[in-house]
């Protein structure tokens, strides 16, 4: 039978081997669970049972595909981590959350590290005073404030002399909104980008210059609200989708000068503001007042009261161990060969398979069913609803009523 076939169809053959690999390639490399990966193993072999069905079964093809991966793993030994003994980082935003974690756990790894803080006298600072060692430099940096940024760098070249930057780690960011676009004040929309954008992107071109001295590594902190499009969610997100895009241009304009460049995408964790039920109800009563009055006779304030609560429940189920993203962190830092994208705790990999992998329907669905999942309509919709409904259930009468009359009336 194999002496049948023309080279056409050994040419079409290796296009869709090939195809078929490096799709299972990215799939394995994308820190996705087991069950998608079954799946994506499961389609390859329909696929390569339809095609070479008449040559070689499908399934002993992959057992051994299988075992010649196994055994070029169980080959290749894992290049060693770098040493941490030397090497300077600059975390931005380390008052709460994967900031102040991050300082801590490189502090104790050896890392020379510079914590910018907007407080330096409030809590957070004082815990990493406390809990770390001298090495440590503490640094009063609002990023949203060039003239800050520049003090943190003339400090950092002092404390460094002649030596280089290793690692800039842009953690600072907010999520200041919750709810529909048309509910959300500009104010908000200006906020998010004036910090989660346009303040890494000061603090990222200062140091820069630090970093190509070093070739060392600019990680940033992103969100997966950046590529997909949660709902209620678009000030911050369309904040993170400009940084997204922002730090895939740098990653291939500093390749040459030798700085790996990482973004971590990490799950839903309790940081900053995410558990301060007193923020919520402060961002919300703000809101109230700021809308216009039609408006909000538009879309009715048990609606706006009914995503802030979501919000809420959202916010209490967040993981609080932030120990995925900052053992990332230090992944990005030390390994030789760094990825250009982690994804940090559990979900996220499934997220973004669906979205790429699945037809829009139903990753679209998967969003809807994923954030927040609200039950009332705006009130005007539910005013239009019932008043269609009414309508319908007069039609319905009066069509029942003709019926009844026309049976009354006498056959022609």
């Amino acid at each position: 039978m194999m002496e049948d076939l023309n080279l056409p169809f050994w040419i079409y053959l290796c296009i869709i081997t090939v195809l078929v690999g490096g799709l299972l390639k990215k799939i394995l490399a994308s820190h996705v669970s087991a069950t998608p990966t079954l799946v994506a193993w499961l389609g390859a072999t329909v696929l390569v049972e339809r095609l070479w069905s008449f040559w070689l079964p499908a399934v002993l093809l992959l057992a051994l595909l299988g075992l010649a991966c196994c055994l070029y793993s169980a080959a290749t030994t894992p290049p060693s981590a770098l040493p941490a003994q030397g090497k300077a980082v600059l975390i931005t935003g380390c008052d709460s959350g994967f900031g102040k974690a991050a300082a801590k756990r490189l502090d104790a790894l050896g890392f020379e590290v510079f914590a910018t803080v907007l407080d330096p006298t409030g809590e957070g600072a004082r815990e990493l005073q406390r809990s770390c060692s001298a090495s440590l430099t503490l640094l009063q940096v609002d990023i949203t404030q060039p003239q800050q940024v520049q003090q943190a760098l003339l400090d950092t070249k002092a404390r460094l002399g002649h030596k280089g930057l290793w690692g800039l780690v842009n953690n600072a960011g907010v999520c200041v909104n919750f709810g529909d676009v048309e509910l959300s004040l500009m104010s908000t929309f200006r906020g998010c980008m004036e910090v989660n954008f346009f303040g890494t992107l000061t603090v990222t071109k200062c140091f820069l210059p630090l970093l190509r001295q070093a070739k060392g590594r600019l990680i940033t902190i992103s969100s997966p609200a950046g590529d997909q499009p949660f709902p209620c969610l678009a000030a911050y997100g369309a904040s993170k989708a400009a940084l997204n895009l922002f730090i895939n241009t740098l990653r291939h304009e500093l390749e040459p000068w030798g700085i790996q460049v990482s973004t971590i995408l990490p799950s839903s964790y309790k940081t900053g503001h995410s558990s301060n039920h007193g923020y919520w109800e402060q961002q919300h009563k703000q809101l109230l007042q700021s809308l216009p009055p039609a408006l909000l006779e538009d879309y009715g304030e048990d609606y706006v009261v009914e995503t802030k609560e979501l919000f809420h429940s959202y916010a209490r189920q967040a993981n609080p161990d932030l120990s995925p993203v900052i053992d990332t962190i230090v992944q990005a830092l030390l390994s030789p060969q760094p990825q250009a994208r982690y994804f940090a705790g559990p979900g996220v990999g499934l997220m973004y398979f669906i979205n790429t992998y699945c037809p829009f329907s139903i990753s679209n669905r998967f969003l809807q069913k994923l954030f927040v999942k609200k039950k009332l309509m705006p009130r005007a919709l539910r005013k239009q609803s019932g008043f269609d409904l009414s309508l319908h259930n007069n039609n319905n009468n009066n069509n029942n009523i003709t019926k009844e009359d026309q049976q009354k009336l006498p056959h022609m």
